[in-house]
């Protein structure tokens, strides 16, 4: 089990440093950190936002209904963030092991000793920690913005909340490491995760749609409607076990994958 564990850290390890030293990553980042850090400042202070609408109540002399500015600002930025992290997510996960195809190391990480939902496992570990080091100076920020709020908000909504944009960015990570492990073509890879991001994100309107038993068991595939339960400060067991499921089934996937490729070799 030790050494198991110890190839997974390996793996975790050369996947991280391959993040870290790739100017992709960087491109990927700066362009989220960009687009969220627009809406961040204009979803507080913009003409139209937060504030400017409870300095307008007040000044119109309404008081009902109450509004928590802190917290319906957490609510819309990370719906937000959300969105945005859906459509950079499948860049993320495209080279996972489509470049290992490309460059001709697959076939070296399929017949190495370490297994291959080991190797899966650290690959998924190391993109899952790229990610949550973009969104950690995010996080800092609105920290230091509901700091100054009144009441304050509760640091475990906070952590919950930020929690659940990991739990759907492994989610989706997951999946999109299968798609990868299928191709070379790391375009093709980010075209396919972002298809099944799309289902995913839309199924609960079609689960809606169809209604009955079929559209209740469709609406609990969401990625969506599960990340909002989240978002809220509700921990729902089901909406854990969902994401768990995702990540575990794209683990799994993607190990079945590299044994077909194996198969196919040998």
């Amino acid at each position: 089990m030790l050494v198991v564990f110890s190839n997974i850290i390996a793996i975790y390890r050369k996947e991280l440093q391959g993040y870290f030293a790739s100017p992709l990553a960087y491109a990927i980042a700066g362009i989220f950190w960009l687009l969220t850090g627009y809406f961040l400042i204009a979803i507080l202070l913009g003409p139209d936002g937060l504030i400017q609408q409870v300095a307008l109540r007040d000044q119109m002399g309404l008081t009902e209904p109450p509004i928590d500015l802190s917290y319906e600002f957490l609510q819309v930025f990370l719906r937000l963030m959300g969105t945005i992290s859906l459509l950079v997510l499948p860049m993320l996960s495209m080279g996972l092991y489509a470049e290992e195809r490309k460059r001709g190391t697959l076939e070296l990480l399929a017949t190495s000793p370490i297994t291959n939902w080991g190797v899966a496992t650290g690959k998924l570990l190391g993109v899952i920690t790229f990610y949550s080091t973009m969104i950690l100076p995010l996080f800092v920020l609105q920290a230091i913005a509901l700091s100054v709020s009144s009441p304050p908000m509760s640091p475990g909504i906070m952590i919950v909340s930020h929690l659940g944009l990991i739990l759907l960015a492994a989610g989706v990570l997951s999946l999109g490491m299968f798609i990868s492990s299928l191709t070379d073509s790391t375009l093709l890879s980010a075209i396919g995760t972002f298809a099944l991001v799309l289902f995913l994100w839309v199924v609960d309107i079609i689960g809606q749609a169809v209604g009955g038993p079929l559209g209740d068991a469709l609406s609990h595939l969401s990625l969506i409607s599960n990340y909002i339960n989240l978002v809220q400060g509700v921990i729902e067991i089901r909406s854990l076990v969902l994401f768990g499921s995702y990540v575990v089934l794209g683990v799994f996937l993607t190990a079945q994958s590299i044994d077909a490729f194996r198969f196919q070799r040998s």
